[in-house]
């Protein structure tokens, strides 16, 4: 028996080490370097109803310990990508995630209904999205519209549902309830924290936007703290992430209540560290001789 298997949704993952949404595109990129069918699972780059050009100016800039990126949700398109769906799923056997985006309820069913037309494993529901209708807070805000969002996607999918959930909240917890209480069948969290660069040299921000998405080990303390909170809040299963980089990373955020692990910004750095990952998984089951799956949320 694979002692790094793991059981998501009624869903086998060979191991728990899944590409996270936005850093590994559809495959394509890591396929050359690697068999990406290794993993766990891929979670594709985040899809909107319509195609989005993405944010004007820089849209990446390192940071001590991390990154912060302003890409803004650039994707061809819900109809685009599945015209070309089974191009890019025709090699991956492994478990499928789409992340879809919205900026209005409108937008998130629409979406929702044309994913019913191919069969994908699970539908990543990012709420991190600004709700126009709301002035631009994000739908993941507050309960209310985190509820309400992930309810008028459940009921129009046919897939399982997964919400990502927003760390630029004051109670993780209780939006986390609120999306179980929706009828979400799993979480996903963190998204990245707001943050801001400043060119000092021309005097201002660096991005055109002023604020972006900081991600990274420098926010692996505030991940692992709100999936602990949210795995004692919930019971429907976490999906962790934010600063893995490392077999020990994956570890910690298992025994605090994860299931499984998106890997993100560490693909930028070195394009195989998934693999070596899963390596090192093996050698550390082998070790203490045990299986993975008994070490979640021991803590």
């Amino acid at each position: 028996m694979n002692k790094l298997s793991i059981d998501f949704l009624d869903l086998k993952l060979k191991n728990p080490i899944i590409a996270a949404s936005g850093t590994f595109a559809f495959g394509e990129e890591h396929a050359e370097f690697y068999d990406i069918n290794c993993l766990g699972g891929i979670s594709f780059k985040g899809l909107t109803l319509n195609k989005k050009d993405g944010n004007s100016g820089i849209r990446i800039w390192e940071c001590e310990a991390g990154m912060l990126n302003s890409i803004g949700l650039e994707n061809p398109g819900i109809s685009s990508f599945i015209k070309k769906y089974k191009e890019y799923a025709k090699n991956i056997q492994t478990i499928k995630i789409i992340n879809m985006g919205g900026s209005n309820l409108d937008e998130y069913t629409k979406g929702a209904i044309m994913l019913n037309k191919i069969d994908l494993d699970i539908l990543e529901l990012n709420i991190s999205c600004p709700n126009v209708k709301s002035g631009g807070m994000a739908f993941g805000v507050c309960e209310d519209s985190a509820y309400e969002v992930t309810k008028a996607v459940k009921q129009k999918s046919r897939h399982k549902v997964m919400v990502k959930l927003s760390p630029n909240v004051t109670d993780i917890a209780a939006i986390a309830k609120a999306c179980e209480e929706a009828g979400a069948d799993a979480l996903s969290l963190i998204n990245t924290v707001q943050a801001m660069a400043v060119d000092i040299k021309n005097k201002k921000a660096v991005f055109d936007n002023v604020y972006a998405g900081l991600s990274g080990a420098c926010i692996k303390p505030i991940a692992l703290r709100m999936v602990h909170q949210v795995s004692k809040a919930v019971k429907i299963p976490i999906m962790g992430m934010g600063g893995v980089y490392t077999v020990q990373d994956v570890l910690e955020f298992m025994m605090a209540g994860a299931s499984c692990v998106q890997v993100g910004t560490a693909n930028f750095i070195d394009p195989v560290r998934l693999k070596s990952i899963i390596n090192e998984l093996e050698q550390y089951c082998k070790d203490e001789d045990l299986y993975l799956k008994d070490i979640i949320n021991i803590i």
